[in-house]
């Protein structure tokens, strides 16, 4: 094969998505760039494919990247691969695309299963137009701060989450987005694929303490003609409503900025 990198999708779950290409790619290459040797090798073992493989992650990508380039350069074919579907998507495969591509290094696709489009392809929600935030950040503060950037987001938003992360992820896009449309894909094209039609409110309700495993993708909708409409007078005169009927100041910030795109703070300073 020509000195290139081939960038090779692989399945997210099914091992009977692996495309002829992609198989035949692996077999011709001269050695394979992973994000886990262990999870490539029983794909390789799978297809009866007996070939050289070499970490390649975030933490290692910097050193890997140049090593990569360098036996490319020097004549030699990979192929780089990630645990599941397409490499260089919310994956540091990118940064080796980058790479290549700055020192001059073709590289070819070898398409593949993407989570985030096969999951909105299930999912029923709109998917005339999208976005697709991968995976929030872990801190808390981080995490808020993003959710802030895309409060007015129109389009429906893909977001990719681990199961231990969930309740964190649902409960902050709630408080920061209010009750938006949301389904929750898990355990695409395994034995337990599961779609799961629900609110932001519900599923942070339902999941608080966890509950759901596998690979998720979270579809969450965008802001709606209506939400666009409200203004904080209008939040607050919503909130005031509720505590002239007898609810807490606290609870009826809480309550309206969790249906509005307003902070609960600031609802909760303007009703004192």
């Amino acid at each position: 094969m020509s000195n290139k990198l081939y960038v090779v999708g692989t399945p997210i779950g099914n091992l009977g998505d692996m495309s002829p290409r992609a198989v035949e790619t692996l077999e011709k290459v001269d050695f394979i760039a992973a994000e886990d040797t262990r999870v490539t090798m029983k794909l390789l073992n799978h297809f009866g494919i007996k070939k050289e493989t070499v970490s390649y992650f975030e933490h290692n990508k910097k050193e890997r990247g140049e090593y990569i380039c360098s036996r490319i350069a020097g004549g030699e074919s990979c192929a780089i691969v990630t645990d599941a579907g397409m490499p260089a998507i919310s994956d540091p495969g990118r940064d080796l695309v980058a790479l290549c591509r700055e020192s001059g290094i073709e590289v070819e696709s070898v398409p593949g299963p993407t989570a985030f489009a096969t999951a909105i392809a299930v999912s029923g929600m709109d998917s005339r137009r999208f976005t697709f935030e991968g995976f929030l950040p872990v801190s808390k503060k981080e995490r808020r701060a993003h959710l802030d950037e895309i409060r007015e987001e129109k389009r429906t938003m893909i977001f990719y989450e681990a199961p231990h992360k969930l309740s964190n992820a649902l409960a902050d896009l709630y408080e920061t987005l209010g009750d938006r449309e949301l389904c929750i894909v898990r355990e695409l094209t395994k034995i337990h694929e599961e779609v799961i039609r629900t609110t932001l409110k519900d599923a942070a309700e339902a999941y608080a303490e966890g509950g759901l495993k596998g690979e998720l993708v979270l579809i969450v909708s965008g802001k709606s003609e209506e939400e666009q409409e409200i203004t904080i007078e209008n939040a607050v005169q919503m909130a005031k409503k509720l505590v002239e009927d007898g609810m807490s100041v606290n609870n009826a910030a809480k309550e309206i900025a969790a249906c509005t795109p307003f902070k609960k703070g600031d609802i909760y300073k303007a009703l004192l």
